[in-house]
């Protein structure tokens, strides 16, 4: 079992930046590659970013590419999701998943190969 826990979603105004925070526990944070999901009000979850075991390999999803940065903390098995330039359409709950599936340079952008999420940290960005 891998709990994981998400924090640093707030109110920021468009063009702001917040870094969200995933803590993870229970299981080797190394055996799992890591993803950031997210979804807004009567939308689907939807992939943000992910990130492999080694760090070597980084998806984006086009929506965040250029103003979303993703990486990992391997010694403090903690995950970061750094947000800058937002955007009204970035406001959703924003989720942290693992997924322990592949190789070290394994990443995923389907939510339904990964294992265990966290609760969710909710970000609204306002016009």
């Amino acid at each position: 079992q891998v709990q994981l826990v998400e924090s640093g979603g707030g109110l920021v105004q468009a063009g702001g930046s917040l870094r969200l925070s995933c803590a993870a526990s229970g299981r080797t944070f190394t055996n799992y590659a890591m993803g950031w999901f997210r979804q807004a009000p009567g939308k689907e979850r939807e992939f943000v970013a992910a990130i492999s075991r080694s760090r070597n390999n980084i998806y984006y999803a086009d929506s965040v590419k250029g103003r979303f940065t993703v990486s990992r903390d391997n010694a403090k098995n903690l995950v970061y999701l750094q947000m800058n330039s937002l955007k009204p359409e970035d406001t959703a709950v924003y989720y942290c998943a693992s997924t322990g599936a592949g190789t070290l340079y394994t990443v995923s952008k389907g939510a339904g190969d990964y294992d265990y999420w966290g609760q969710g940290t909710q970000v609204t960005v306002s016009s």
